[in-house]
């Protein structure tokens, strides 16, 4: 009988997995049938139900919250239920073995292609840092991952591409990825490990801790849907407010007070976004309806990916947290960087587009 139940357990696919696949599906279902219908759903509400006037200050205001708030939750909770689903069949372990012993260069893209699928958090930043930087990686390929993170993430390109096309998600894609190489491929060079906390050399992080055993779909499944509530459940609220600036700009800012500030024939326009940027705390999901919007006024898309890629890389709170195990120095020089990086971005996405 034990040896027909650990058969059963290591069968790949189960009962239990069969009917956790029909409930995948049947949601996956419901998840394209109302995001079909957001667009109609919105203007119902805005034009219809508050019977606004279609063109009006208010109406465009409030039917560009009604669209984008769902369509970037749904859009948000099916990115990060399918990214963490692909992360269940890889450990962190396995993870820092494939970054380990790669030579500069090499790792720096290697980490920086990581950091697409791997979203930064303030819960996740310090211990992905330590074990990186533990196990041996070197300290520029760990920086090339932690500016790849929060710049070219997986909410960031599907709401790209979901508001402005494959083109210009593409353009973010190639340019975030070349920052994170270039700038951690610089601080390397500069051999900046005296500026990490001593603390942070001492931690002893175990060695071959890889499971023996492999978890089933329905336990994969479990992993993404928590993970999603869980992030879900944390940026909501960032999401929310977010889109409310966002239609704010939409309905009510003049386009010649966007075009002052943030239009191409400013030349000043773009290390003002990334100032700007700085202070500010939101993630790609709170920050993109507000790209949307600026862009829909006549904003220069360069200046306004520069604002978006200052608030998700340089964030104030994240600099924050990274200072438990970075000393002001090393942050100064991280921030200088990526600031200067983004800037040129700016200015070359300006030039071209």
């Amino acid at each position: 009988m034990q040896t027909d139940l650990t058969k059963q357990e290591k069968t790949p696919f189960s009962n239990v997995d069969l009917r956790t696949w029909g409930l995948v599906v049947a949601a996956a279902m419901i998840w394209f049938a109302l995001y079909n219908v957001i667009q109609s759903f919105a203007n119902w509400i805005a034009y219809e139900l508050l019977a606004l006037s279609q063109g009006s200050h208010l109406g465009e205001s409030l039917a560009f919250f009604f669209y984008d708030v769902p369509k970037i939750i749904l859009l948000l909770s099916g990115m990060i239920f399918l990214i963490t689903l692909l992360r269940s069949f890889f450990s962190a372990e396995q993870t820092r073995a494939w970054l380990g012993g790669k030579r500069e260069g090499v790792g720096n893209i290697l980490a920086a292609s990581l950091g697409i699928i791997t979203p930064f958090c303030s819960c996740s930043a310090v211990p992905l840092f330590i074990g990186f930087v533990e196990s041996g990686i070197p300290l520029g390929v760990t920086f090339s991952f932690l500016i790849s993170a929060p710049v070219v993430n997986e909410v960031a390109l599907v709401m790209l591409f979901g508001l402005f096309g494959w083109k210009i998600a593409g353009l973010y894609l190639v340019s975030g990825l070349t920052i994170a190489i270039v700038a951690g491929i610089i601080i390397g060079k500069l051999k900046l490990e005296r500026y990490v906390e001593d603390f942070v050399w001492q931690i002893k992080v175990g060695k071959g801790a890889i499971l023996s055993e492999q978890p089933t779909w329905t336990q994969r499944f479990q992993i993404a849907w928590q993970s999603t509530k869980e992030i879900v459940g944390k940026v909501w609220l960032y999401v929310i407010i977010g889109i409310a600036i966002g239609a704010g700009i939409h309905g009510y800012v003049p386009e010649s007070a966007l075009s002052s500030i943030m239009g191409k024939e400013a030349w000043w326009s773009v290390p003002a976004a990334v100032a700007l940027g700085v202070p500010l705390y939101s993630n790609a999901a709170g920050v993109i309806p507000i790209v949307h919007a600026l862009m829909e006024k006549g904003a220069a898309l360069g200046t306004v990916l520069a604002f978006m890629m200052s608030v998700v890389a340089l964030s104030l709170p994240e600099m924050i947290i990274l200072r438990r195990v970075l000393k002001p120095q090393l942050i100064a020089i991280f921030i200088g960087t990526v600031a200067i990086a983004i800037i040129i971005t700016g200015y070359f996405f300006n030039l071209i587009l």
